[in-house]
């Protein structure tokens, strides 16, 4: 009975092709707009954890002051000893990178550009998962002597080199000193409005001694820390917290002049945001299939008024009003369904090109694709209920008499 009813539904789509495509026109824009929000909104809240976790290895970063903004001045730095501290005497910490970092103009023949230079130990290219794509890293024996060299991101090589120039082996100058470059990191790219590859690591005592002029061991503006896999971070934040009061004598009654960032806190607080953000748009998306559910409503009622005499001829035949209420309604379903299946295949095409045009990974979502089917169907079901219930209810005489 039902598949004899989705034949006769075929048949009078194909009678009115252009008011059929008409009438589910707003479950079309409605499914494709649903599906398009909550795929790029998922593409989204993957780009944030991927960039998140590129920052470094379960990171943990340590900062003077009492925000991630500039530091204030009342916030001292840090030092060594404070960076040692923290990776002997706090457990579940696999390395800890002491940073000094700051801007320099970097030159090499003719090009010229400001650069972040950072200063630090080789344990910062674990901490902060840097991956040497040429060269190499600087050895213990640079590092103790504040050895001239460094290792260059993408974006200086890039900038100051040009295409066809092994930077590897070259020389340039950095603020009043010269560096030669050892190494070229693997590209990272962006980090919300920052460039991760814009930069130059150099040993800590290079950057002190040669390019600061001054051999400093209380000059730490960052300490990264990299937790080991499992640790608590809440706990981690706690104890560091505790270990940095007593080192910098803080009272009870006194704030913290440091802070502590968890790079997996900030993660998951960016990706709550970016889901709720994406829920409301689909929210407000949604509101196009109730549309489209009215207009399907409407196009089934002005069926039922020109089918009138159809239907008294069927029912004086021997046609039950269940069987009449059950064609209109499979009518209604399968346009609805139909518009249904469209807007799935429009979506994946926006997808494909607005996920590359924003520059999101593409997370295909099968869930929210049967979902939006599912729903589409059932706004068939509850739109065309009305109309195929009317058609049901006529009079056979009344309908035959209909003109």
């Amino acid at each position: 009975m039902i598949w004899n009813a989705f034949h006769i539904a075929l048949r009078e789509i194909r009678r009115n092709l252009t008011r059929a495509f008409l009438t589910v026109l707003g479950i079309i824009i409605g499914v494709s707009a649903v599906v398009t929000m909550v795929t790029l909104g998922d593409g989204a809240t993957e780009s944030v954890k991927n960039q998140i976790s590129a920052l470094g290895s379960n990171l943990l970063v340590l900062r003077p002051g009492a925000g991630f903004g500039p530091r204030s001045r009342n916030a001292p730095a840090f030092t060594l000893d404070d960076a040692w501290a923290v990776r002997d005497q706090i457990p579940g910490i696999a390395a800890v990178a002491p940073i000094r970092s700051s801007n320099f103009n970097t030159i090499y023949l003719q090009n010229a550009r400001s650069t972040q230079v950072t200063g630090s130990t080789d344990a910062y290219f674990y901490v902060n998962k840097w991956t040497i794509a040429e060269g190499r890293m600087f050895t213990q024996q640079e590092y103790d002597a504040g050895a001239p060299v460094g290792v260059i991101g993408e974006t200086v090589q890039e900038e100051l080199f040009g295409p066809g120039i092994n930077p590897i082996g070259q020389k340039i100058r950095v603020g009043n000193s010269t560096i030669q470059v050892i190494g070229l990191l693997k590209g990272k790219g962006q980090v919300g409005m920052g460039d991760q590859d814009d930069t130059i690591i150099v040993p800590l005592p290079t950057i002190q001694m040669r390019l600061l002029g001054r051999n400093s061991a209380h000059d730490i503006n960052v300490i990264s820390i990299s937790a080991e896999d499992g640790t608590n971070s809440d706990l981690l934040t706690y104890q560091i917290n505790a270990l940095m009061r007593q080192r910098r004598n803080l009272h009870a009654n006194q704030p913290n002049n440091f802070h502590v960032f968890d790079t997996r806190q900030i993660a998951d607080t960016l990706s709550a945001s970016t889901k709720t953000m994406t829920m409301l748009l689909a929210a407000v998306a949604g509101v196009s299939l109730l549309v489209g559910g009215i207009g399907i409503m409407n196009i089934m009622l002005v069926s039922v008024t020109e089918r009138t005499r159809e239907i008294g001829i069927r029912l004086a035949i021997g046609a039950t009003a269940h069987e009449v209420l059950l064609q209109f309604l499979v009518e209604a379903v399968t346009l609805s369904c139909i518009g249904g299946l469209v807007g799935i295949g429009l979506a994946l095409g926006l997808c494909t090109v607005l996920a590359d045009l924003i520059q999101v990974p593409y997370a295909f979502n099968s869930q929210i694709n049967l979902i939006a089917f599912a729903f589409s169907a059932g706004i068939g079901v509850l739109f065309g209920f009305a109309p195929a219930r009317r058609a049901a209810q006529l009079d056979p005489i009344e309908a035959l008499r209909h003109e």
